[in-house]
């Protein structure tokens, strides 16, 4: 019974997650304006890549915590596309990928430095925390820069085809470009790390739950599209 608590307290924490990413974007864009968008990619990226690092039971299988931050920065480029176009989706994509390098150059070089007695303890945790965060963020910039592009691009054909039908472009961009980054992801990151089994289940709930932040993201993008950005908060 415990157990069963403490998976549904999960759950609940993820949805609510979820709806917190996709009003934070929202807020960010509404106070200011398209630099908002620009903000959370790099955001949202930075903690994907710590989450990552932690596994969770979601609706019975193992998910890495940091596919809603993931997956709310396919959110910002479809918005940028959907109001701006292909160019500054692209430039939100190297924003992120700029930042994202200088931090974790600058954690590591950080954590090559001696430290006194009194904070041994906490340069113990940090190394253990950022261990491994070098290959997650790399792998994670790699994958995340081949799916984006792919999302882009994936975006521009389907507002061809289907210029009336935004939830159709928004579903279908991001779901293959998330399959793609899935893909990469979970092979080059988790290798040697988990056995194929747990790296399998990895892939099909991180995948599942990418499908369903996908869906649950249209209403946002919708209402994205109805905000005028130059009416900033901020």
């Amino acid at each position: 019974m415990m157990m069963n608590g403490m998976l549904l307290q999960n759950e609940m924490l993820w949805i609510i997650k979820l709806f917190l990413s996709f009003i934070i974007v929202l807020g960010a864009y509404k106070c200011f304006g398209k630099t908002g968008l620009f903000i959370w990619i790099p955001i949202s990226m930075f903690i994907a890549s710590v989450e990552v690092m932690v596994l969770v039971k979601l609706f019975g299988l193992h998910a890495s915590l940091g596919n809603i931050p993931y997956a709310s920065a396919f959110l910002v480029t479809d918005i940028l596309s959907e109001k701006y176009g292909e160019k500054e989706a692209k430039k939100a994509i190297w924003i992120g990928f700029f930042t994202n390098i200088v931090i974790a150059f600058m954690i590591n070089f950080a954590l090559m430095f001696t430290p006194e007695a009194d904070g041994l303890e906490m340069h113990s945790n940090l190394k253990s925390i950022f261990g491994l965060f070098p290959r997650f963020m790399i792998v994670g910039l790699v994958s995340y820069a081949i799916s984006q592009h792919v999302d882009i691009y994936l975006y521009k054909i389907l507002k061809e085809k289907f210029p009336k039908h935004l939830w159709i472009r928004n579903n279908g961009s991001t779901m293959v470009s998330q399959l793609v980054d899935n893909i990469l992801f979970t092979t080059l990151a988790f290798t040697g790390i988990f056995s194929f089994e747990v790296m399998f289940e990895i892939f099909l709930s991180t995948y599942i739950l990418k499908w369903i932040v996908a869906a649950m993201d249209t209403p946002f993008l919708y209402l994205a599209t109805k905000m005028d950005s130059k009416k900033s908060l901020c």
